[in-house]
């Protein structure tokens, strides 16, 4: 059985940062945070202007960690219990799942849920569902 650790206080900082993250995105070009449209929107056709702010926003996905890592001396702890096999099929999954909802849990769940969007409430609910089915499935049948 996979143990995990309960972090309150580095999830608060974190779930605020991202809150944080998605206003001032919003205040500054009136988007929606969601990363797999940002993602997605980094290869052509281009819709706008918008390039330089994804490959931002994208850069600081990946900085953040060595940041972290510049700051405290050590990188952030990470284990993935899964072969590669998994993990293609499980990034697969989840980017299928991100274009048939039309966004993910960030666009979806921090943006949406708070703009009061039904169809958001909806998506997160199938988000969270379906995590909780796998967790399930991974942990007791597998």
């Amino acid at each position: 059985m996979t143990v995990t650790s309960f972090t309150p206080y580095a999830s608060l900082l974190g779930g605020a940062l991202l809150g944080l993250a998605a206003v001032a995105l919003m205040a500054v070009t009136g988007r929606i945070a969601g990363v797999s449209g940002i993602a997605v929107r980094l290869f052509p056709p281009y819709e706008d202007n918008q390039l330089p702010g994804r490959l931002a926003f994208v850069a600081g996905l990946v900085a953040a960690p060595l940041l972290w890592s510049i700051v405290t001396g050590r990188a952030p702890a990470q284990s993935i219990d899964a072969n590669g096999i998994v993990l293609v099929v499980a990034g697969l999954l989840v980017g299928f799942g991100s274009v048939w909802g039309n966004g993910c849990t960030s666009g979806h769940g921090v943006c949406g849920l708070s703009r009061l969007s039904t169809r958001s409430l909806v998506a997160t609910g199938a988000f969270m569902l379906t995590g909780s089915v796998t967790v399930f499935i991974a942990r007791h049948l597998i």
